[in-house]
């Protein structure tokens, strides 16, 4: 990614860029708020370390952080890997593999596209970039949090949240589900390939992978779906509510901001969401008071009344947004400051904030997608933690 100015031509058409016509007319989306039973479930089980855990070899962190350039050996091993994990939780699995000319020749990129239920009307896309970055004398950047991190957390996510939309899934086909659009939107995950630059970052020397599927679904025109109540779609483009990005993560302390008028009350909501957390104690890792309900501090900045967009930022998102796809952008700013060295390794990371990470991912997506975890305790249990959180 590259956070210096783009052109002034790019940057007006990223911020006078207009939502598709459909997206504009869905507003804010009503999160159903979970009970702390609920959360309590939500947060425990599957563990959200053990898959972020470096020390453990047979982590999903461990398998993705590894030297994985585009078009090399070890690409191929985490794109198996993304895949195989994926398919062992019944998504449905597309590679999207295409061929493009970079500064070192012809590379062949292929992004995953996961998705729960791929016969949904609309998706929300949490997405990231599994390749690392090129370095020519050198075979050692495993890229930690550039982006083995997001890539292990979105793992995890899949894992926390498959049972709970299966579940759903079963409801709305029984006819339980109360509103049939919510309930219809799944959770796709694309994991996008070739986002570093392999010599300098330009309009063509970058984000391969992005470029690619963006411009590939802008021009994929699907027949609607009349099996549910639906809103009318014509492209892949067109099916996707919000892109949330997750790019440089997994370092402690992150400063995260909101970029986009458009998803100011998203990025809102999911500051709520952290409130609510680390206001409960869920952030208290092995006896770490530093996240305790009285000592944490938010990753996220306030956004100022009036805010402007401020996309600025080169990425994985640009070309969606480019095209008029609701984004939100969640990179620490600034960058680590182990950014594009060999100290982006696992040294740079921190369990408890991947955790935590981990954790809010979990519930901000529960709520969002109206799922419904099983609450731990009994009735009067649950009534008095959720009482204690509001």
């Amino acid at each position: 990614m590259l956070g210096s100015s783009l052109p002034r031509t790019l940057l007006s058409l990223l911020l006078c860029s207009p939502l598709l016509s459909w997206q504009a007319s869905l507003g804010e989306r009503d999160f159903v708020q979970l009970s702390s039973g609920q959360i309590t479930t939500l947060i425990s089980s599957p563990d959200p370390v053990k898959n972020l855990d470096p020390s453990n070899p047979s982590s999903h962190l461990s398998k993705i952080l590894i030297p994985r350039v585009s078009d090399t050996e070890n690409n191929v091993l985490v794109r198996n890997y993304i895949i195989s994990t994926l398919k062992a939780l019944d998504w449905h699995i597309e590679e999207d593999a295409f061929n493009d000319t970079t500064p070192l020749g012809t590379k062949q990129f292929t992004n995953i596209i996961a998705t729960k239920d791929p016969e949904a009307s609309r998706r929300v896309v949490v997405a990231a970039h599994f390749d690392s970055k090129y370095f020519p004398n050198t075979n050692e950047f495993v890229g930690a949090t550039d982006s083995a991190a997001p890539c292990a957390m979105m793992l995890d996510l899949a894992e926390a949240l498959n049972p709970l939309l299966e579940a759903r899934s079963q409801r709305l086909e029984d006819g339980l589900e109360d509103d049939e659009d919510v309930a219809d939107t799944t959770l796709q995950l694309l994991f996008f390939d070739g986002e570093e630059a392999f010599v300098q970052w330009t309009d063509t020397d970058s984000i391969y992978g992005a470029r690619h599927l963006a411009e590939k679904w802008a021009t994929t025109y699907v027949l609607p779906n009349t099996k549910r109540r639906l809103m009318p779609q014509t492209t892949e483009l067109d099916a996707i509510e919000h892109l949330i990005l997750l790019d440089l993560l997994g370092a402690p302390q992150p400063s995260i901001k909101s970029y986009f008028k458009d998803t100011a009350w998203l990025y809102n909501k999911l500051v709520d969401t952290e409130r609510k957390l680390g206001n409960s104690d869920a952030f208290v890792y092995n006896q770490d008071n530093g996240m305790a309900a009285d000592s944490w501090k938010s990753y996220f900045r306030p956004v100022a009344p009036n805010s402007a967009n401020i996309g600025y930022m080169g990425d994985d998102h640009v070309p969606f947004l480019k095209r008029g796809v609701s984004v939100l952008h969640l990179i620490a700013e600034p960058f680590p400051h182990v950014w594009h060295t060999v100290k982006d390794d696992a040294s740079a990371l921190d369990i408890p904030t991947m955790r935590r990470w981990n954790i809010l991912l979990r519930v901000f997506m529960s709520e969002y997608l109206n799922l419904q975890p099983q609450a731990v305790g009994t009735r009067s249990q649950v009534e008095r933690e959720v009482s204690e959180l509001t």
